[in-house]
């Protein structure tokens, strides 16, 4: 035999599940294992009967599976004529299910196997025909159909095997006629809400074209959450809150009539082009239940941070299919997952928005989901997995040391059951607490916990982003440049550890990139980051870096924004990243258009206007400027820096009333004594009053942020006017000196930079001095000079970092004569 034929993936109940159900289908396939040592066939038809009076359905078809899995391995030892009669009871217990339910690929390819073994090759072409046409993925199916058509093509011809064949044959091709999906079953939608009015109308807009009824169950909803569900027409029920996720839920499944019942959060959304895959689920009677492809953004839309896991969502409308829990609510269990094929996983996809950052604080989710986790543990005995849940909530929640305590929690127990590896949730629990570990510094127990990891889940991918990391942090770069590029090499992680999205692609690279950029590598890094770019156009953390990657490497400010447009619509945060990194860049006209964009996107937003305002400011935009930093009300949390900028652009330049009332605003916003005095003091000078004596020394850092930014802006005039505030603060002679030194170097005004570290050095130069006058020979291309500033420097204060700096860039481009 060429392929393997026979058998099933079934492993009978264990009586150690302490079930008297469960033993009796074991020990249904153990009487049967004696029975056919025997040659006994009637014995073992009848133990067929036995299994028809177990009451429930599933444990009846299990049994029933048990028993002709034992046939099919009872002709491996068999004589071959024990073997044909084996075959024939195999066939006729098959059909017999099969007359009763025809759509069961499982079933029929079974039966097909037995008419294989028995050469009714027609009967078995049937059969696998139709287990095929119901489950295309069917293991085995295809290699079976291949197999028949090289036994035809043999062209052997002989008697049927046995009396019964040809009855047997009849029987399989009204069975394999009769094996058709169902068609007109019904799909309902259940849902339970709280407060839902922002999320609910995507949620039931994606959701209703692929299903028959919306239940809804809300549980005390004060926004239009109620209206928006009868809207998209849905039954509402309305029930108080009592601290259980559970209870809302299946009061949902009770009210509901469909055939099919899936269920959704309101931050979860059908992905609209899976919704006629979604309905057509409800015609594959033989499952009792899917899986679909869950993905859990995390931080904010756009950085990457997201999770994909296998989400048990849809489920046939039985009663005895219901939750438990107060949270993170279960139903696995009450499902005949011991049967193969009854749970199926798909490619269905729907979008989680709940972990987000915004969202989660919104709604102050961490807080309460903790509070009924420990509600929950105070009910009941502690288990692996509310250890696991209590520890996953306090990582969203950002404390990680009490998360690292649960995560160990539920290590050791699942140890301590002989569990770790075949959990369904152990993948996503070690990541777990790796990412804990090392957050919580502990490298080397992070790294353990990794490999021990990686030798259960070999291709874990998001494990060996957590080792690169780790050697990272280390500081060992090329092991970390190994460990991100086989991150690469492996991929994603499978979809059924909860991975990480991006833990194989995307993520590795922008990894690798910023090492590159650390590096000074900057077309390694924009090579990197094309990538996601042209693979991942979703990935918007990749768009602040790729501009740098890009103007490092020497490409045009408007050639980078234009590359920036194959990403998916950047919202306005990725926009003030980007323009940021063209700041940065010196690219202060695009960097502008990009804050533009972002605040025409986001009005309201107060970062960004300060963002831009200050920016304008650096370039000497004073009017648009101070229009823009208007507009921040002075109660904001950034009103303070906003009305500094709007007073920044004004003294001086705009009537008195204007600065007067921009004053009183200061004063709203919370600026100090010392700020307002600053201000107050280069309002007064520039209307023609003496300088106000004793500015404190308070105000000496704001005082020289503003001489800088005039000095950027270009605005000499203005600088020359504030300059009598800065030598009537009480701030240090030498100190004002050095702080105006520092801004014309900034400015290359190097003249005027050398004149003030010249007066800073008298009457005794120090260190500090010198290293200024060597970077202003530096800058003038006097490498000898610079050298022996450095050098005095070095013998003034043996620790001066910038001295050595210095000294290593001229001795790297000095002439060869100059060198000697």
């Amino acid at each position: 035999m060429a392929l393997r034929l026979t058998g099933t993936t079934l492993k009978p109940s264990s009586p150690a599940l302490g079930t008297e159900l469960a033993v009796t289908a074991a020990t249904l396939a153990a009487h049967a294992d004696t029975t056919l040592r025997r040659g006994d066939i009637d014995g073992y038809a009848g133990l067929f009967q036995q299994a028809d009076t177990l009451v429930d359905a599933h444990r009846r078809f299990e049994a029933s599976l048990a028993l002709i899995d034992a046939g099919i391995r009872a002709t491996r030892q068999a004589s071959e004529g024990l073997a044909t009669r084996i075959f024939v009871a195999v066939g006729a217990a098959a059909l017999s299910m099969l007359e009763s339910e025809p759509s069961e690929p499982l079933v029929l390819n079974l039966a097909g196997v037995a008419c294989y073994e028995l050469w009714s090759l027609d009967a078995a072409h049937v059969l696998f025909k139709a287990a095929r046409r119901l489950d295309p993925n069917l293991p085995d199916v295809e290699r079976n159909l291949a197999e028949v058509a090289r036994r035809r093509q043999a062209g052997r011809r002989m008697r049927p095997l046995h009396a019964a064949v040809p009855g047997l044959a009849s029987r399989a091709r009204v069975v394999a006629k009769r094996a058709r999906s169902a068609t007109g079953l019904t799909l309902g939608l259940c849902m339970i809400v709280r407060d839902e009015e922002q999320m609910l109308p995507r949620c039931l807009a994606a959701a209703a074209p692929a299903v028959d009824e919306i239940v809804i169950v809300d549980t005390g909803s004060t926004d239009a959450t109620i209206e928006i569900a009868r809207s998209f027409g849905a039954r509402v029920i309305e029930q108080p809150w009592t601290g259980s996720f559970s209870e809302p839920r299946n009061v949902s499944f009770e009210a509901a009539t469909s055939d099919w019942l899936l269920y959704l959060d309101a931050d979860e959304i059908l992905t609209p082009e899976d919704a006629p895959r979604l309905r057509a689920l409800t015609g594959r009677t033989w499952r009792e239940a899917f899986y679909l492809v869950e993905t859990s953004y995390l931080g904010e839309i756009g950085d990457g941070a997201a999770v994909v896991n296998n989400a048990l969502r849809m489920f046939r409308n039985r009663p005895e299919y219901r939750f438990k829990d107060r949270l993170h609510e279960q139903i696995a269990h009450t499902l005949p997952t011991y049967i193969p094929g009854r749970v199926e996983q798909t490619g269905v996809h729907i979008q989680h928005y709940g972990y987000l950052g915004s969202v989660r604080e919104a709604k102050e989710k961490s807080q309460r989901n903790v509070e009924l986790l420990r509600q929950q543990a105070a009910e009941s005995a502690p288990t692996p997995f509310l250890h696991f849940n209590l520890g996953s909530e306090y990582a969203a929640a950002g404390d990680h040391a009490s998360s690292l305590t649960e995560l160990q929690s539920a290590r050791s127990l699942l140890v301590t059951e002989g569990n770790l590896q075949n959990c369904e949730y152990a993948p996503a629990l070690l990541s777990r607490l790796v990412m804990a570990l090392r957050m919580c510094g502990r490298l080397a127990d992070a790294e353990s916990t990794a490999a021990e990891g990686l030798a259960m889940f070999s291709d874990l991918t998001d494990l060996v982003l957590a080792q690169a990391r780790i050697a990272q942090a280390l500081g060992e770069e090329e092991q970390a440049v190994s460990l991100y590029q086989r991150c690469t090499e492996m991929g994603d992680a499978p979809s059924k550890y909860g991975a990480m999205v991006g833990g194989g692609t995307f993520l590795p690279r922008l990894a690798l990139a910023e090492l590159y950029l650390e590096r000074g590598d900057a077309g390694s890094a924009r090579a990197a980051l094309e990538w996601c770019v042209t693979n991942h156009p979703e990935f918007l953390a990749v768009a602040a870096p790729y501009a740098t990657a890009m103007l490092r490497d020497g490409v045009d400010p408007r050639q980078v924004l234009q590359e920036l447009e194959r990403l998916d619509s950047l919202p306005a945060m990725v926009r003030v990243t980007v323009a940021a990194a063209l700041r940065q860049a010196g690219a202060t006209t695009a960097a502008a258009e990009q804050y533009r964009l972002a605040l025409a996107a986001s009005a309201g937003n107060a970062r960004i206007r300060t963002d831009l305002a200050e920016l304008l400011l650096a370039c000497g935009e004073w009017d648009e400027a101070v229009q823009v930093a208007g507009q921040v009300p002075s109660d904001d949390p950034h009103g303070g820096l906003a009305v500094r900028l709007e007073l920044c652009g004004l003294i001086g330049r705009a009537p008195g009333d204007a600065v007067t009332a921009a004053l009183l605003r200061a004063r709203d916003a919370g600026l100090s004594a010392a700020e307002l005095s600053v201000f107050e003091s280069w309002d007064a000078i520039t209307a023609g009053a003496d300088v106000p004596p004793g500015l404190s020394v308070a105000g000496a850092p704001l005082l020289g942020v503003i001489l800088e930014m005039l000095l950027r802006g270009r605005d000499v005039e203005r600088f020359e006017a504030l300059l009598p505030v800065l030598e009537g603060s009480g701030l240090d002679p030498r100190e004002r000196r050095e702080l105006l030194a520092e801004m014309y170097l900034g400015q290359g005004l190097l003249a005027r930079a050398a004149q003030e570290w010249m007066a800073a050095s008298q009457p005794q130069p120090d260190s500090r001095s010198l290293i200024g006058l060597a970077q202003v020979a530096e800058r003038h291309g006097m490498a000898e000079d610079a050298a022996n500033f450095a050098t005095g420097a070095l013998e003034l204060d043996p620790d001066c970092t910038a001295a050595r700096h210095l000294l290593g860039r001229i001795s790297q481009t000095r002439s060869p004569v100059l060198a000697a």
